[in-house]
This record gives structure tokens, C-alpha cells and sequence, in this order.
């Protein structure tokens, strides 16, 4: 008798949109498996062709790692702000507040 299958959820998330969807895979199924049975990237073709970056709650992954059940697979979209130029602009901006009092 083989391994039970999986149940996995794959999300992606980008301003103003949400797309959830479980898949039932089976064992030994591997992130990029769980995001091709979502068929997210056929929704969602802002994502690119690309293969994109995933992880598994919250931790970055390959598309090749295993699944296990109940994991919460995550597709990340490319940052469009360095997070060393915002925290300067932020640091900036607080600087000129305190500055003005």
C-alpha cells in the first residue's frame, strides 16, 4: 500500500488580489508539483514565466522540496523596493520630523 496523499494550500497574495487554493497531491510531491496543480500561475500572469520563488511558511524553499501534509506553500513576488532604501528613506524622514519640534 503506497503513502496517503497530501493535502497542501498554495497562496499569493499582491495588492488588491488573494488567490488560495487547496491541492491534494500525492506523497512525495514537491513545491513546484503543489503550484502547478494550483494552476495559480495561469491566473495570476503577473507572476512572470519565470519559475517564481515559493516557500513553505514563510521560509524560502526550492521548487524541488517535498511537501508535507498541511503545508501552506507561498509564492513571493519580486520586491520593488530595496528594504536598505526604504529603512534610509524611513530613517530620513524620521530624522527631519525630530528636526522640526
Amino acid at each position: 500500500m503506497g503513502l496517503p496523499d497530501v493535502r497542501v494550500t498554495v497562496v499569493y497574495c499582491a495588492p488588491g488580489c488573494e488567490d488560495v487554493s487547496e491541492v491534494t497531491l500525492p506523497a512525495g510531491a514537491t513545491v513546484g508539483d503543489a503550484i502547478g496543480a494550483a494552476g495559480v500561475l495561469a491566473r495570476r500572469p503577473e507572476i512572470g514565466t519565470s519559475p517564481p520563488d515559493a516557500g513553505i511558511w514563510g521560509r524560502s524553499c526550492t521548487l524541488a522540496q517535498s511537501v508535507e501534509d498541511g503545508d501552506r506553500v507561498e509564492i513571493y513576488r519580486p520586491l520593488t523596493v530595496d528594504p536598505k532604501d526604504a529603512r534610509r528613506v524611513r530613517a530620513e524622514v524620521r530624522g527631519r520630523r525630530a528636526g522640526r519640534t
